[in-house]
Formats: C-alpha cells, sequence, structure tokens
C-alpha cells in the first residue's frame, strides 16, 4: 500500500519549480504537511482542497517520513 501512495507524489520541473506535488496538481507537499504542522487536520485540509484525497495526504507523510529518513522516492513523469 505504501508503494501506491507515494505513487501520489509527483515532480514537474514546470510547477513550483520541481518541488515535490501531489499527483500534479499544482499544490506542494510542503504546504500539505505545513497546514498538517500548523493544526489543520485532515478533515480541514480535504474540506479546503476538495480536488485532494484522504490517501494524497496520507502520501505526504509517507513521503515526509522517507525524506526525514534519509531516503528519496522521485516518480517520472
Amino acid at each position: 500500500m505504501e508503494k501506491d501512495l507515494i505513487k501520489r507524489i509527483t515532480f514537474n520541473h514546470e510547477i513550483f519549480g520541481g518541488k515535490p506535488i501531489i499527483r500534479g496538481k499544482r499544490i506542494a507537499v510542503e504546504h500539505v504537511l505545513g497546514m498538517l504542522a500548523a493544526g489543520s487536520t485532515i478533515e480541514d485540509i480535504l474540506e479546503g482542497y476538495p480536488f485532494l484525497e484522504k490517501d494524497d495526504i496520507q502520501a505526504c507523510l509517507i513521503y515526509a517520513y522517507r525524506i526525514s529518513a534519509n531516503e528519496r522516492y522521485e516518480t517520472v513523469q
């Protein structure tokens, strides 16, 4: 399941200079993580960004975990 979730994190050099984004959309992983760190709930985020799915947020958390564990995973578009 984790491998499927991490595939939701993509990179496009034309969007935010290649920062990790969610499913090719114009929302950066760091933005979602920042909202979570500031105290937003998953439900808050989903309400504010209806195009996101709960699995997108889970993918952001997995990505952050892997980066902090010095692993790097990139999907190629």
